[in-house]
């Protein structure tokens, strides 16, 4: 039998939405970690990101990132990029294409650090920025960090590093894997359209 979002345009967008909200608290979730995939001229690349939150009456996604980091340099001059989730369990993938809008030291930030546990505030309290060169291997922090041995008040050095990016959705392809026979559907949410593509 198959599922209801086999071959219906809303009961896909319930399914992909059910998934993304899903992934923002489940640490489990396939969907939690998608891949971010950002270009400037000849050069593409692309890492793995955190889902930090699921927003469908407006159409987001977002992340956390460090201002240092070659991603922001990279989405200065070309805010398009596309987030790849796939849930093995599932059989189902998403190509997402989003605007992306840098976030540092404003009131989304704000909000964002505050729910921000202490355990994760070190990652942006380090002396030398993502992606430096080191002779040794290293965390990039020194042992208090890598340690936890700093209080909140002191965490709050890294908020001028912390940074969220909120990726405005443009399209969703959708593609379901299924022995009977796969389904992909594109949504274009701009134009607000939805068709079948053959998988």
């Amino acid at each position: 039998m198959q599922p209801a979002y086999y071959e219906d345009f809303e009961e896909i967008k319930n399914k992909y939405w059910s998934m993304l909200d899903g992934a923002v608290t489940n640490r489990a979730s396939s969907f939690r970690i998608p891949v971010f995939i950002c270009s400037h001229k000849d050069e593409v690349d692309g890492r793995i990101v955190v889902l930090r939150k699921s927003d469908r009456e407006n159409n987001l996604l977002q992340f956390h990132t460090d201002f240092r980091s070659p991603k922001v340099e990279i989405l200065k001059n070309n805010n398009k990029a596309s987030l790849l989730f796939y849930d093995k369990e599932e059989k189902i993938q998403l190509r997402v294409k989003v605007n992306c809008e840098i976030n540092n030291q404003n009131s989304i930030t704000k909000e964002s650090w505050k729910k921000t546990q202490h355990i994760s505030r070190r990652c942006y309290l380090t002396d030398s920025p993502p992606g430096t060169s080191s002779e040794n291997p290293t965390s990039g922090m020194i042992s208090k960090l890598e340690d936890f041995d700093y209080t909140m008040d002191q965490s709050e050095e890294g908020f001028k590093n912390f940074t969220v990016i909120k990726c405005k959705i443009k399209t969703i392809e959708w593609l379901y894997l299924a022995a009977k026979g796969h389904r992909r559907a594109m949504f274009d949410i701009e134009n607000k359209k939805e068709s079948w593509l053959v998988p």
